[in-house]
């Protein structure tokens, strides 16, 4: 019997039970993100509330029979309510099935999991919370643009662009985060991104920072537009770059040039000093 490494069974897992509700994050799009539980859940849960945000390619591997139920929110499109998805968790949960909240990124990263999971405890439904890859994380990580570099940023802030009703949030204070200097990593940012950026620059950040608009991150369709914070609204016009999108400013983004590991397959040639430490170490 070979014993190798590779044909090491699972670990246990745990039941997923009937009546019992799980808020998954799918990640940020691709299906070799999900987590173990993630997997183990799509196979076994019975209905499959799914926002839209998640990707086909997982939905598909859900079990054959499992029921598929649509529960998108979309900016600017018609979308269930909130309290509407809530509810209809709850009452899904009440006919004994094992229902599956599937959520794109983690639950928990504005991904209002932590809504429904006090909906939940509020009607006395058991539930588990599998975390997944917040496209902040690992959609930067598919541009080749990492979180956090020690010679970039030694701090950073996710953000979102906009509230519940689409507005742009106001109670965040752009001018604080733009005299921290640190990287800056904002979900649902397009709609409102002239005034975001418009504010950032006001709050003493330079218009030429860098900025990357990553579209459809981790997907097959992922698109990365880099540019710079006085041209960044306009070059996403330009380019016709839409949502879903994750925008980092910062000088993470100057990476990319030496980490868009996805673009060296293609045959990018890659830059080993991508912010000239090593011309600073020599003429230091």
């Amino acid at each position: 019997m070979d014993t190798s490494p590779r044909h090491r069974h699972l670990p246990d897992l745990p039941v997923f039970e009937p009546g019992s509700v799980w808020l998954v994050g799918s990640g940020p799009g691709d299906p070799g993100l999900l987590t173990l539980l993630a997997h183990h859940a799509l196979g076994e849960a019975d209905v499959v509330v799914y926002d839209a945000l998640v990707d086909d390619s997982i939905l598909a591997l859900a079990a054959p029979e499992a029921e598929l139920i649509y529960a998108g929110k979309r900016g600017g499109k018609p979308s269930p309510k909130q309290p509407d998805i809530s509810s209809r968790l709850v009452a899904l949960a009440r006919t004994g099935k094992r229902i599956l909240r599937l959520k794109g990124g983690d639950p928990f990263v504005f991904g209002r999991g932590g809504e429904e999971a006090l909906a939940l405890v509020a009607a006395g439904i058991p539930f588990r919370v599998v975390p997944g890859i917040t496209a902040g994380i690992g959609g930067l990580a598919y541009a080749g643009i990492p979180a956090t570099h020690r010679d970039a940023n030694h701090a950073v802030t996710f953000i979102t662009g906009h509230m519940a009703g689409g507005d742009m949030p106001d109670g965040i204070d752009w001018k604080s985060l733009a005299a921290g200097g640190q990287a800056l990593v904002i979900y649902m940012a397009l709609k409102h991104l002239e005034a975001i950026t418009g504010q950032l620059m006001g709050g003493g950040l330079v218009p030429e920072t860098p900025v990357a608009v990553v579209s459809r991150a981790a997907t097959r369709h992922q698109k990365v537009l880099e540019t710079t914070l006085g041209r960044a609204a306009r070059d996403v016009v330009e380019s016709g770059i839409e949502a879903p999108a994750i925008v980092a400013v910062g000088e993470i983004v100057r990476l990319r040039a030496g980490l868009d590991w996805l673009g060296a397959m293609e045959g990018r040639q890659l830059d080993s000093d991508p912010l000239g430490q090593s011309l600073q170490r020599d003429t230091a």
